[in-house]
């Protein structure tokens, strides 16, 4: 499933290879040439994933991710260091800085789109492909189909990306802030209240088929999808 990948490179010709080869691949591109743009491109808006420069010029790729880490708002959002140190010591200290994987230059566009998807796979479900199946219920990101006991269930696009956060975070307690954040996107300002008009609209889409019991309300504070 196309993310929206924050590039923080500094090489111009890295750069342009990196993020051609994203966008070969279906990915949106953001790119920046220090962490103070990068960090600039962060307030904006939030990305799926951030593929870091350890060596930057002005703050370092490693200040820029324990500031991405120590704030809430950012520190779920992925990490991958791109860096051509290869010492032992240096992986530790980017993986303890707060990174989800370290990539050494150079480093083929297959092994970073490998490493891309496994990093979102266990970060960020709701980006992958992947077919995901609750008690019958199931859901296909690239077929954008949903059946239920094998029934076929029509869903809006909205209800549907909805659908897929709540399936690959089973049995977490979402707030209404944290859903428009992941599943409208971060900086979009639309009313808490909507989270409560598309989860009726999905509870009511998959009535037929005795789904709708899966989301559950948890009062004063948010909705959860729970198998249990």
């Amino acid at each position: 499933m196309p993310a929206n990948i924050l590039l923080v490179e500094d090489e111009p010709a890295i750069q342009e290879l990196i993020a051609f080869n994203l966008q070969q691949a279906g990915h949106h591109v953001l790119r920046a040439d220090s962490a103070e743009a990068g960090l600039s491109l962060v307030k904006n808006a939030l990305p799926d994933l951030i593929l870091l420069d350890w060596m930057l010029p002005g703050m370092s790729g490693i200040e820029f991710a324990k500031k991405i880490r120590s704030d809430e708002r950012t520190r779920a959002v992925p990490v991958i260091m791109l860096t051509a140190r290869s010492e032992e010591t240096d992986k530790i200290m980017g993986l303890e800085t707060g990174a989800d994987d370290y990539i050494t230059k150079p480093f083929s566009p297959r092994e970073l789109q490998a490493r891309i998807k496994a990093v979102l796979r266990r970060r960020a479900p709701q980006m992958t492909d992947d077919l995901v199946e609750v008690k019958g219920l199931s859901l296909d990101p690239s077929t954008h189909r949903v059946a239920g006991n094998g029934s076929g269930i029509d869903l809006g696009p909205t209800e549907f990306r909805l659908l897929h956060f709540f399936m690959t975070h089973p049995e977490r307690v979402h707030s209404r802030a944290q859903l428009l954040d992941h599943v409208w996107g971060d900086h979009v300002f639309v009313e808490e209240r909507t989270v409560d008009v598309h989860i009726r609209r999905l509870r009511s889409a998959l009535e037929p088929t005795g789904h709708d019991a899966l989301i559950q309300t948890v009062r004063g504070t948010g909705y959860r999808l729970s198998a249990l």
